[in-house]
């Protein structure tokens, strides 16, 4: 009896561990996956100079689970084969930054405007710009004028200020490169008084900023995409693929 109730709890015992040891099992097995992953798409140590490679490393945007980061297109090699690599890693992240900017209140501004649209105080007073805001600008028409030209005129007025700020002066060394004093993305412009004084908080702040323009430059992409093919606004397609 005594040997029957210990094989039992034996038994049981070893039903517990395993069940407690699973999960762990499955994490690490999808660590070592994501591992395998990130090594695939890291750049190859013997393309990429140690000093551009480390400096790389270095900059906002690495993150969780691609420490060693994250270049399935080999653009960290492309750099390190220019003139002046460094100059040209800024000038990507500049780029990176300013789209990721760029997407991120474009994909807001999808959402904003088809929610608003019918209301007069946005800029339908007439009901004429109606559907999925891909083909809101196509309606502007009688009023171009009125919307076009201080649209132009503040973009460009934008872009004028961040060139003249990061902007190397275009000679034949220089051209198409960053001043060596501008950090990438850093406008001055802050005020909500956001970005920490603090080192690693700062590059924290500039980390979550770059992973959420990313995600926006997917999600835009994909908002123009799923309103060409179906033809209707974003909230109207999901709750019609919901069923409401």
């Amino acid at each position: 009896m005594a040997a029957a109730m210990s094989s039992v709890s034996c038994f049981s015992g070893a039903k517990l561990f395993s069940a407690a040891a699973a999960p762990q099992a499955t994490r690490r097995s999808n660590v070592q996956r994501i591992s395998a992953v990130a090594d695939k798409v890291s750049p190859d140590p013997s393309v990429v100079p140690p000093n551009v490679l480390e400096y790389a490393k270095t900059m906002p945007g690495v993150t969780a689970p691609f420490e060693n980061i994250f270049d399935p297109a080999d653009l960290l090699a492309r750099a390190a084969s220019s003139p002046r690599p460094i100059k040209e890693l800024n000038r990507w992240r500049e780029s990176e930054i300013t789209h990721g900017r760029v997407a991120m209140l474009a994909s807001l501004g999808f959402i904003v405007q088809e929610q608003l649209q019918d209301y007069s105080l946005f800029y339908n007073f007439d009901g004429k710009i109606t559907g999925p805001a891909i083909y809101h600008f196509q309606q502007v028409e009688a009023r171009g004028a009125v919307f076009w030209e201080p649209l132009i005129f503040v973009i460009a007025l934008c872009e004028a200020y961040r060139v003249g700020l990061g902007w190397a002066t275009p000679r034949s060394e220089d051209f198409n490169t960053l001043r060596d004093d501008y950090e990438p993305g850093n406008l001055g412009f802050d005020p909500l008084g956001l970005l920490p004084s603090d080192p690693k908080e700062r590059k924290d702040m500039q980390s979550k900023e770059l992973n959420n323009g990313r995600l926006a430059m997917i999600a835009i992409a994909a908002f123009v995409a799923q309103e060409l093919v179906s033809g209707e606004e974003i909230f109207v397609h999901l709750f019609k693929r919901l069923g409401l």
